[in-house]
C-alpha cells in the first residue's frame, strides 16, 4: 500500500486496532501485521507521531501500566468514546468509498 492511501486510512486502522482493549504501541504494530497477514508493517516513526496525534485530538488516551515481562511500565493506548464515535464514521467513510472503488473497476 502507498504511504498516500496509507495516511488517508491510518486513522481508522489505529482505533480498529486498539478498540477492543488497551494496547501499547509494540502490540499495535504486531496486531497490525497480524490481521493483515504482513499487508501492514508499521515503523514506530510513522506510529507513534500518529498516535499522539489521536490523543491530541482526544480520541484515545493513555495510561501506564506494568510490563508482563517485568521491565519498565508501558504506555497502553485507550479508545475514547469520541474516538469509538470517530471509528464508526472512518468506516461508515471507508464502506462508502470501497464500494464506489469496486463498482468503478468491475470489482464489486
Amino acid at each position: 500500500m502507498s504511504q498516500h492511501m496509507l495516511k488517508g486510512h491510518l486513522d481508522m486502522i489505529l482505533l480498529s486496532i486498539i478498540e477492543p482493549e488497551p494496547t501499547y504501541g509494540l502490540r499495535i504494530i504486531q496486531e497490525a501485521q497480524l490481521r493483515t497477514e504482513g499487508y501492514f508493517d508499521f515503523k514506530e516513526g510513522s506510529l507513534y507521531p500518529a498516535l499522539h496525534r489521536l490523543v491530541e485530538q482526544g480520541f484515545l488516551s493513555t495510561e501506564m501500566r506494568p510490563s508482563s515481562t517485568g521491565g519498565a511500565p508501558r504506555k497502553y493506548y485507550c479508545i475514547t468514546e469520541s474516538g469509538k464515535k470517530e471509528l464508526v464514521q472512518k468506516r461508515e467513510e471507508w464502506k462508502t468509498f470501497s464500494r464506489a472503488v469496486n463498482n468503478l473497476g468491475g470489482i464489486g
